[in-house]
């Protein structure tokens, strides 16, 4: 199940959910400039390390260019590949605009910023020997994600279903689309072996507890949760 769109309008130009994806696509492109070697060499400099994060490792000094604490930040705007960087870019813009809406420009750096942070640790205090970097927004937008399920239930989402050979495009409630969603973290993370490498699935599921629990103190007094759709309301998107 792809989401492609939602028919939920904003009333403000979502600049930071812009901004955000500028920069991710740019630090992308700068990865790639890097070559393989170089690219792996920003990755372990730049990722999240949990060992590292703990203390119980350290980089050698040609790798350790920060505290490990920043690799908190710097490592939500890396990713491992253009298809890991497409679906990422791709779910923050079709929930990302309504979610900062909801909360405005400056709130929306805070909310996403935190949500990150909380799914770095919910992945390192699943696996805190890990020695594998970690990269990627996805642990932020899983937060965007769990705002916007409390937010917009009702809204519709345009999903593409891939059916073998065939694939079928349907309009479903984003409470049924981001429900699945967090069922296939959940079951995801229960097959996965924490000492391979691969997908955070803890840290999807961190930013999304941690989405819903901080939007209720992030959004503007005057939207409530569990909104109706739109369409009921004379709203316009302006870009």
């Amino acid at each position: 199940m792809i989401p492609l769109h939602d028919d939920n309008p904003t009333e403000i130009v979502p600049l930071l959910t812009i901004a955000f994806i500028v920069i991710c696509v740019l630090v992308f492109f700068w990865q790639m400039s890097l070559g393989g070697q170089g690219n792996q060499a920003a990755v372990y400099s730049l990722g999240v390390i949990p060992a590292v994060l703990l203390n119980k490792e350290q980089l050698p000094p040609e790798l350790a260019l920060i505290p490990a604490e920043l690799t908190v930040f710097t490592s939500m705007f890396m990713h491992g590949g253009f298809m890991h960087l497409a679906g990422n870019m791709l779910y923050l813009w079709i929930f990302g605009n309504n979610v900062e809406d909801a909360m405005g420009h400056v709130r929306f750096v805070i909310f996403y910023l935190l949500c990150g942070i909380a799914a770095v640790f919910g992945q390192v205090l699943q696996n805190p020997a890990s020695e594998i970097p970690m990269i990627g927004a996805s642990g932020a937008i899983s937060g965007v994600l769990g705002a916007y399920l409390l937010l917009y239930p009702h809204a519709r989402i345009l999903v593409l279903i891939p059916l073998g050979f065939y694939a079928h495009m349907v309009r479903l409630p984003a409470g049924l689309v981001l429900g699945f969603w967090f069922v296939i973290q959940i079951a995801s993370s229960l097959a996965a072996d924490p000492n391979s490498a691969g997908v955070a699935w803890f840290a999807h599921i961190g930013g999304f507890i941690a989405g819903m629990a901080l939007i209720p103190f992030f959004k503007r007094r005057q939207v409530t949760l569990l909104h109706p759709v739109h369409g009921s309301r004379r709203w316009h998107k302006r870009l």
